[in-house]
């Protein structure tokens, strides 16, 4: 029974992160993946069918967004880069 409460709370969290604005989310995902896939694994989830699929379809929706986050922050570094590199200037 643990196991599943610990999967439901898993679930539950996953579905509030995605409710969360960009950045808030991008956080709140790292300390997701800390929490629940550091130290176990994904089949370690005990889900009825339809919460598992759901958290499929979460999981790796993030996955995608946490992707595009990353892509959008390292361009925004770099501008940064240039615009200081220009203000020396």
């Amino acid at each position: 029974m643990e196991r599943r409460d610990w999967s439901i709370k898993a679930l539950s969290e996953l579905n509030y992160i995605d409710s969360l604005d960009s950045f808030e989310k991008a956080d709140a995902l790292v300390v997701w993946c800390k929490n629940y896939l550091v130290d176990s694994k994904i089949e370690d989830f005990n889900l009825e069918l339809e919460d598992l699929k759901r958290l499929e379809e979460l999981f790796y929706k993030n996955l995608n967004f946490l992707k595009s986050h990353k892509e959008y922050t390292s361009s925004e570094m770099q501008n940064l880069k240039k615009m200081k590199r220009f203000l020396k200037n």
